[in-house]
């Protein structure tokens, strides 16, 4: 794709520049950034979103599924799993997307965004429909594994797509939002298990095999609509491609208005960037642990803290609601639906306070609330004076402020780190947190339910609320005002030049 010479030389940048920068070292002046951040909404953000965003709709999907259907995987006949093999079915999704998000983030920063959003949705939608044909402990775990290997590697290449196409002045309540919708996938997953463990609709030895179905079927829809979204001209403008990014920012353009604020008549900021090819590890390290050092703290706090309060309580909450307070398998669902509410309207209504408030109020308040939510309602819980509906109100109240919470964890790992290392840098952070908080909490919650003690149970949630409190804290205290700032503000490319 070409740009005439007209063009190039109306964005400050010579047609000579353009050709020579095609290779590495070489270095060329753009406004691109700049351009990409004065837009207002339009049609072609809402494309990003709905193509994109949906990522987390089948990571709700999944995770619903496998609590939702946790009571038929025990009754199965084919199966006979235990409260253990839950956990441990639970940990090596978990762990397939730690494995999936490390390798897939190293690919994304080094051949771009758009391949690699591809590949690994293939991955999930294979994976996800031979979930269906398990038939024993192994294969489930196997199947499991590699779905989330796709699903991990999703969060890599779309968060850095996401980051790296919306306003800065949208950035947050985006990022949240799309984040947030997770949870429309969770009351897909809730509803699917209502009707698919329903003996008077189906066998439930077939009804969870079809629901595992469902989300492969979705993820085709998906894959269709990702081909009319562009390679990021952010990544492009670095590796070697600067006519092609100015041809997708132009297209974009073309679809949308300059935002009200923008100063269209004032001559642009531009950046100097060398060309590179990829990005050596070396420097990834360096950029993390030296250069970046107390962002990296920040960042494995969040993501530690809101993985392991998450996983361990959702990958759980089936076998919480079935042990505990009686309800049947086919009825968990119903209780997931306020839960999923709590957790999608979160983002919604608190989202715009986190590119108004700030960054630093907004995590540090919603991380302290919903970690000391947890312990009151862990204690209640203790001492038996919540039923199962109570519960599920202390649930959808605590995950209202703990879904932004968990989003905004995500937003920082994306938006505080250079665009040479965005993607690895967020499958890092995700797979440290996740390996530490989220992979152990799943195991650990099945032994403590399977103890039959509310109060071993009770140790858990107090671990989980220790964690939110302590990353509050360290927000407050390292937090980067980073909001309606254009990314290269927050942080400048590795690439970039005086």
């Amino acid at each position: 794709m070409t740009v005439p010479i007209e063009a190039q030389q109306r964005e400050g940048i010579s047609s000579e520049a353009l050709s020579d920068a095609e290779s590495a070292g070489r270095t060329v002046e753009t406004d691109i950034p700049a351009r990409l951040d004065r837009l207002g909404w339009g049609k072609f953000h809402t494309l990003v979103v709905a193509a994109l965003g949906v990522t987390w709709i089948l990571d709700g999907l999944e995770v619903t599924l496998a609590g939702a259907l946790s009571g038929a995987l025990k009754d199965s006949p084919t199966l006979r799993f235990s409260n253990a093999d839950i956990g441990i079915a639970s940990s090596a999704y978990l762990a397939g997307a730690v494995l999936g998000a490390l390798f897939f983030g190293w690919l994304t920063d080094r051949i771009g965004r758009k391949k690699l959003f591809f590949v690994t949705l293939a991955v999930y939608l294979a994976a996800t429909a031979c979930t269906a044909f398990s038939w024993n402990l192994a294969s489930f775990a196997l199947f499991r594994f590699l779905t989330g290997a796709g699903i991990g590697g999703e969060y890599t290449a779309i968060n850095s797509t996401i980051q790296e196409l919306v306003p800065a002045r949208y950035r947050g309540w985006t990022d949240l939002v799309i984040n947030g919708s997770f949870w429309i996938g969770a009351a897909i997953g809730a509803v699917l298990g209502i009707v698919l463990l329903n003996p008077a609709v189906i066998d439930p030895e077939l009804g969870w095999r079809v629901a595992f179905f469902a989300g492969a079927a979705l993820g085709l829809v998906v894959f269709l609509m990702r081909f009319w979204i562009p390679e990021s001209p952010r990544w492009l403008m670095i590796h070697g491609q600067p006519a092609r990014a100015l041809a997708i920012v132009a297209d974009i353009e073309r679809g949308a208005t300059v935002h009200r604020d923008a100063a269209t008549d004032a001559k642009l900021p531009t950046i100097r960037l060398r060309m590179r090819t990829h990005t050596p590890l070396t420097e990834v390290a360096q950029t993390l642990v030296r250069l970046y050092r107390s962002r990296t703290i920040l960042g494995l706090g969040l993501m530690t803290a809101q993985a392991f309060f998450y996983n361990a309580i959702f990958f759980t909450y089936a076998l919480v609601l079935t042990d505990f307070y009686g309800i049947a398998a086919d009825h968990v669902g119903w209780y997931l639906l306020p839960f999923a509410a709590g957790n999608f309207l979160g983002p919604v209504l608190l989202g715009r306070l986190f590119d108004t408030l700030g960054r630093r109020v907004m995590i540090t308040s919603t991380y302290f609330v919903s970690g000391a939510l947890l312990a009151i309602s862990g204690y209640l819980f203790s001492i038996g004076v919540l039923s199962a509906q109570t519960q599920t109100i202390a649930w959808m109240v605590i995950f209202f402020f703990a879904s932004p919470a968990a989003s905004a964890a995500y937003l920082t790992v994306s938006e505080t780190f250079p665009l040479e290392i965005r993607a690895l840098a967020i499958a890092m952070f995700y797979a440290v947190g996740t390996a530490v908080g989220g992979i152990a909490g799943p195991a650990l919650f099945g032994v403590l339910i399977d103890t039959g003690s509310r109060m071993s149970v009770f140790g858990g949630y107090l671990l989980g609320s220790a964690l939110m409190i302590g990353a509050a804290f360290l927000a407050w205290r390292l937090c980067i005002d980073s909001e309606r700032k254009p990314l290269e503000d927050v942080a400048r490319p590795l690439a970039a030049v005086e």
